[in-house]
């Protein structure tokens, strides 16, 4: 059974050589890439992989159901720049690849934030669908916080972990909440969803409790107590920015 990955890129230089070559086992690489400025392109295409630019930034849902509709072989294994896939992982990757009962598989992922690993706060385990025959599978439509949807066929999982150096200094954690509570608050209200300040405070202080208290984020120390901070933050954020947008649309009305 062959097996293409698939990757969406911008501004990657960074990560992107040590994705690839942890995915060396593939057939074919499918990188699409959304206008980067750095060296992302020249990376991938030095490393073998098929590129393709895209001006127009369509949200994450799209911009990887188009990385999807470019790729030929028999599997589909989506990963992000920022992660790689250890050789326990891919050993088991290719055996699972030859299960004539399965159509997809969950992967456990495990993050990295500021050199340390996080084994709570809801982070672990973090079981993600990334594995999958092609035509049995597609990712919503979502501008943020997609997700596949599996069209049929039976769902496994595997034990080995995908490894996520998604924030390696507080700054990209800082720029990724940005980024995704703009979009999150964007779509939301495209779909006619409201707030209130009330909600984007109790959000906030649910978040900490639930990831601190009960998701056990205590036991990861300092950076466990940053991450269940940053992620109250990040639920009162998205809030918050629903909240001004519906701030506006009532001020027109006006």
């Amino acid at each position: 059974m062959s097996l293409s990955v698939i990757i969406i890129t911008k501004n990657e230089e960074a990560n992107l050589q040590a994705c690839l070559e942890s995915v060396r086992f593939a057939d074919q690489w499918v990188v699409v890439d959304s206008a980067s400025t750095d060296n992302t392109r020249a990376i991938a295409t030095a490393f073998g992989a098929e590129v393709t630019n895209t001006a127009v930034w369509p949200g994450y849902g799209p911009q990887k159901n188009l990385a999807l509709s470019l790729a030929t072989k028999d599997w589909i294994l989506s990963i992000d720049a920022d992660e790689r896939i250890p050789p326990e992982l891919a050993a088991e990757i290719q055996a699972a690849m030859q299960m004539s009962d399965a159509n997809a598989f969950e992967i456990p992922r495990l993050t990295q934030f500021c050199g340390k690993w996080i084994h709570h706060c809801g982070w672990t385990p973090d079981r993600v669908l990334r594995l999958f025959r092609r035509g049995q599978a597609e990712f919503s439509a979502d501008l943020v916080h997609e997700r596949v949807i599996l069209k049929s066929g039976t769902l496994f999982q595997l034990k080995s972990r995908i490894l996520h150096y998604s924030y390696p200094t507080p700054a990209h954690y800082w720029r990724k909440l940005e980024q995704y509570s703009m979009a999150w608050a964007q779509q939301s209200h495209a779909r006619g969803k409201t707030s209130s300040m009330p909600r984007a405070v109790i959000s906030g202080l649910m978040a900490f409790v639930k990831s601190y208290v009960f998701r056990l984020g205590i036991l990861d120390g300092s950076m466990g107590f940053a991450v269940c901070a940053m992620q109250a933050q990040a639920a009162f954020g998205k809030y918050f920015t629903l909240y001004c947008l519906n701030q506006q649309d009532a001020s027109k009305k006006t």
